[in-house]
């Protein structure tokens, strides 16, 4: 899409931080009739992190090449050739047009010897604020005022979509199609009008204008390479960082270095859950790569004190004599889960083995969602005759306590929540923007049975999912008050070339919207972080003269209360907008907003000093 000329007294397009920021505006149209396509193969899709509409460079730059330290993936049980991978999938993926593929998202690429930190890596560099400057506001089409009329006559008209409408155009009282059936993966009772009695923990501030508390330094990549710094993590003392075959712990204020953990090799995945003694579990190589040996494979399962900052145990599954490369790691409880194309295992976290795949099993477990239940991806069947197996397991035995089957030819799905279980699966390749999501499925965990099925079209909704090999890697939404919380696409707001979108709400046991919609704001586009309570915790993205903000959207009337706004400084904006919910970690506790990165590579020439991580907060 061309993008209009810059509005005068404005600054040109510059360069900037991250992945490519342009991206094509999604067709404002309702999905086309007739169904998926179930039988249809697998397309390579998203796999490379994209940023959201803000000021974007003159030209995308070129993505990192793959470098030594790459890991291989497992081998796949004998089955027929599969179709090229889509979105996630550890291997290539395609580079920009007529280019050799580049290093996925979320991969290591990293593997030349000799990797050394910068100077002063791990410790805070001071910001400079400078005077606010008006910079490049987002994407969007330079309508007269006849079209501009029609663009917002055809937004007020709800469209409908499966049982559903995009978004309501009516006013938000909270009091329409409401009542929740039970309480959401947060806790909380409902209050019969879509919230919690309860509301959520987090507090407005008195005054909700935030300051840069710290910043740590991008470590130094050479050669071109591309190592994975995935995981972060907050206790209450300590904000935990992934960094190059380490994890780092920081003052949550200060951004004082409190200690570091050494792992043999670079970080390849690591679980968003924490147990309630503040474990977590990672995986990571047994060794830093070498051009002799270019990956080691992520077979080690490592148990992490965050607390303490200290690794309690190492562990490793073999099959066949060798061991075995997970693709994703995560906790339920007191059991560490983790998955791969060779099958699954789960340790306590003693240490002791609960189970590992079987040479017999016909099927194995792909992965598995953790947090309040542990819920099994598992594949059965070859390509294209493909049947993915939805279990509720005992995380102590292993034991399957329901399944529910998914239609055959669905070669992937997510687990976005295990509590309620909501799954998400691009029904016969769909979606068509490489998000990994077409449908959503809310199943009850008690029978297996399906409660629902929600559409949820890739050219009208904005969230994420990485299903191909990270099992519960979903970004830009929420699950609480037995609702699915979703962002709109971008699309034209009231402003000159300024972009917005709504939050909205599906009700998980009719698949239907609530009516409830959360504005974003002229020239601001709104994702869903978390849930706090009953409330849902949602970052803004700001335009070019503002800074980003922290809101809670009470989960009955939909309110918003802003808790965090940073500074609108350019230098300060230049490192926020650097980073961006689809392809970073942010992390939001206590008045305290972390963003990070989850891959570092070699910077490239005329660019200014880039982040590993930066932490803001309100007085």
């Amino acid at each position: 899409m061309t993008q209009p000329p810059p509005p005068p007294q404005q600054p040109p397009q510059g360069g900037g931080f991250g992945p490519p920021q342009d991206q094509p505006q999604p067709p404002q149209t309702p999905p086309p009739a007739g169904g998926p396509n179930l039988g249809k193969a697998p397309e390579p899709g998203y796999g490379y992190p994209q940023a959201p509409q803000t000021p974007p460079p003159a030209a995308p730059p070129t993505p990192p090449q793959p470098g030594y330290g790459y890991p291989q993936g497992a081998p796949q049980p004998a089955q027929p050739p599969q179709a090229p991978p889509g979105y996630g999938h550890p291997g290539q993926q395609p580079g920009p047009y007529g280019q050799p593929p580049t290093v996925p998202y979320g991969q290591p690429g990293y593997g030349q010897p000799g990797y050394g930190q910068q100077p002063g890596y791990g410790y805070p560099q001071a910001t400079v604020p400078l005077q606010p400057q008006p910079g490049q506001p987002g994407g969007g089409g330079k309508f007269n005022a006849q079209v501009a009329i029609i663009v917002a006559a055809v937004v007020a008209i709800a469209l409908i979509v499966g049982g559903g409408v995009w978004y309501s155009s009516s006013k938000d009282d909270g009091k329409k199609d409401d009542t929740a059936s039970s309480g959401g993966a947060t806790g909380g009772t409902t209050d019969g009008k879509g919230g919690t009695a309860t509301g959520g923990k987090e507090k407005p501030p008195a005054d909700p204008g935030a300051k840069v508390l710290f910043q740590v330094p991008m470590p130094e990549v050479k050669n071109d390479s591309t190592v994975v710094v995935n995981g972060s993590w907050l206790t209450d003392k300590a904000y935990v960082k992934s960094g190059i075959a380490e994890l780092l712990g920081y003052d949550r204020t200060k951004g004082a270095k409190l200690w570091s953990i050494p792992l043999d090799g670079p970080v390849c995945q690591a679980s968003r859950h924490v147990t309630d003694d503040g474990l977590t579990a990672i995986l990571h190589q047994p060794a830093m790569p070498t051009k002799a040996e270019p990956s080691h494979g992520c077979s080690q399962i490592a148990l992490v004190d965050l607390d303490a900052g200290k690794k309690l145990w190492t562990k490793t599954v073999e099959a066949g004599g060798d061991p075995i490369s997970f693709d994703n790691v995560t906790i339920s409880g007191k059991t560490i889960a983790v998955g791969s194309t060779r099958g699954g295992a789960a340790y306590d976290v003693s240490g002791k083995l609960l189970w590992s795949p079987k040479p017999s099993d016909s099927c194995y477990d792909a992965g598995y969602g953790g947090g309040e239940k542990l819920v099994a991806v598992r594949k059965c069947g070859s390509y294209e005759q493909r049947q993915l197996h939805i279990q509720t397991i005992d995380p102590k035995s292993g034991k399957v306590i329901s399944e529910y089957k998914m239609a055959e030819g669905i070669e992937y799905a997510s687990v976005v929540s295990t509590n309620p279980l909501v799954v998400a699966a691009d029904v016969g390749d769909s979606a068509g923007d490489g998000s990994g999501i077409s449908d959503f499925f809310s199943i009850d965990n008690k029978t297996g049975k399906l409660r629902t099925r929600i559409s949820a079209p890739g050219e009208q909704f904005a969230a994420r999912c990485e299903g191909i090999t990270r099992i519960e890697y979903c970004s830009q939404l929420a699950v609480g008050n037995d609702r699915l919380y979703l962002p709109t696409e971008e699309h034209d707001g009231t402003g000159k070339y300024s972009q917005t979108n709504e939050i909205v709400a599906f009700d998980l046991t009719t698949g239907k919207q609530t009516g409830q919609r959360a504005d974003a704001g002229d020239g601001y586009t709104i994702s869903p972080l978390r849930m706090d309570g009953g409330n849902v915790i949602a970052y803004k993205r700001p335009p070019y003269d503002k800074g980003g903000q922290i809101v809670s959207i009470d989960g009955g009337s939909f309110k918003q209360t802003t808790l965090l706004e940073n500074p609108a400084t350019d230098q300060v904006r230049d490192v926020e907008t650097s980073m961006s919910p689809d392809y970073s970690e942010f992390l939001y506790g206590d008045g305290q907003l972390y963003m990070s990165k989850v891959y570092a590579s070699k910077r490239s020439a005329g660019r200014d000093k880039e982040y590993l991580a930066v932490g803001f907060g309100t007085s």
